[in-house]
C-alpha cells in the first residue's frame, strides 16, 4: 500500500455489546510510535540543529556557525541533548496520540468535515504539545555560548532559572511556540494524509522505505520553511534572562531592525534549517511507519 497509511486503516477493531465493531478512542500505539520516531531523530540530527541554532542567534553564515562548534570541541557538541530528547519524544508521542484522540471522535461520532477535523485535531496536538516548552526553553540557553559557563546541565540549569526568575521564565517566548505549533501540525497531518491517498501503491521494502522517507522529508522542510520566522523570534525572545518581557510583535520588530532591516537577514539559515527538517522528517516518518508495522 502507500507508504502513509491512515490511523483508520491500522486500529484494532473491538466488537461492542450489540455486535457492531467500533475503534477505541484512546490508541496507546500512535503514542508509542510517536515516541519511539522521535527518539531515532533527535540522536542522529542533534549536531546539525546547533549549527542552524548559531545561525538563527547570531545572523552568521553556514561556516561561521560550524567553525563556532568546531571551536568549541566534541566535549560540548552534545551539550543541551536531554532537553530536545526528553521534550521532542514526550512531544511526538503526544502530536501523533493527541491527534488520532481528537480526529476519529470529530469523524466518527460528531460526523465533522474530515479535513476541518484534521485541522482541529492538529491544532489541539499543537496547544497540548506547547506545554512541554520548558524544555525546549533550556535547551536554547544551552546551546547558546554565552550561557556555557552559568548553566553546566539540565538539571542545573532548571534549578538556577526557577531559584533566580521563577517559573515564568520557563515560559518565556510561549506566544510565537502556539502560532508555531497549531498551524504547523495541522498542515503536517493534512499533507500528510494527501500523499497516504494519492501516491502510488509500492511492493517492495526498499520502494515503500523511500517512498516513506521522501514523503515525510518533503513535507517537513516545506512546514519548516513556511514557519522559520515565528523559529527566529522563538530563539531571540527565549535567549534572554531575566528582564522585562516583551510580547511578538515587538520581539518582531526588533529582529527587523537588527538584521539591518533586511527581510532576507531574518532568514538566515532557512536553507540549513530545511535541509535539517528534511532529513529529520524523512527520518522520523520511516521510523514512524516501521513501528506501526511492529506494534499493530
Amino acid at each position: 500500500m502507500a507508504i502513509i497509511r491512515t490511523t483508520e486503516e491500522v486500529h484494532p477493531a473491538v466488537p461492542n455489546s450489540s455486535g457492531t465493531v467500533t475503534v477505541p478512542i484512546f490508541c496507546w500505539r500512535e503514542f508509542f510510535c510517536g515516541w519511539g520516531a522521535a527518539f531515532v531523530n533527535i540522536t542522529v540530527t542533534y549536531p546539525i540543529y546547533k549549527m542552524i541554532f548559531r545561525q538563527m542567534l547570531h545572523g552568521v553564515k553556514l561556516t561561521q556557525a560550524f567553525g563556532q562548534l568546531r571551536g568549541e570541541g566534541t566535549t560540548f557538541l552534545y551539550r543541551g541533548l536531554f532537553p530536545p530528547l526528553a521534550q521532542k519524544t514526550i512531544s511526538l508521542s503526544l502530536m501523533f496520540g493527541v491527534y488520532d484522540s481528537t480526529r476519529r471522535p470529530l469523524v466518527e461520532y460528531c460526523h465533522v468535515n474530515r479535513y476541518i477535523a484534521k485541522a482541529v485535531a492538529g491544532i489541539a496536538a499543537g496547544t497540548v504539545e506547547a506545554m512541554l516548552m520548558p524544555f525546549e526553553r533550556v535547551q536554547t540557553l544551552l546551546a547558546d555560548a554565552n550561557y556555557h559557563q552559568k548553566y553546566r546541565n539540565t538539571h542545573h540549569a532548571f534549578k538556577i532559572i526557577i531559584l533566580e526568575n521563577g517559573l515564568k521564565e520557563l515560559y518565556r517566548g510561549f506566544v510565537p511556540i502556539l502560532w508555531r505549533n497549531g498551524p504547523s501540525n495541522a498542515m503536517f497531518f493534512v499533507l500528510r494524509e494527501e500523499a497516504s491517498s494519492r501516491l502510488p501503491k509500492r511492493v517492495s521494502i526498499v520502494s515503500q522505505g523511500t517512498q516513506e522517507f521522501l514523503a515525510g522529508a518533503c513535507i517537513g522542510a516545506f512546514i519548516s520553511t513556511v514557519f522559520y520566522p515565528l523559529n527566529v523570534l522563538k530563539v531571540t525572545m527565549q535567549c534572554r534572562v531575566g528582564g522585562p518581557y516583551v510580547n511578538m510583535w515587538t520581539a518582531m520588530q526588533q529582529v527587523y531592525i537588527s538584521r539591518d532591516r533586511k527581510l532576507r537577514n531574518v532568514y538566515k539559515g532557512v536553507s540549513m534549517n530545511a535541509s535539517r527538517a528534511f532529513l529529520s522528517w524523512g527520518i522520523m516518518n520511516t521510523a514512524y511507519e516501521q513501528l506501526k508495522k511492529v506494534v499493530y
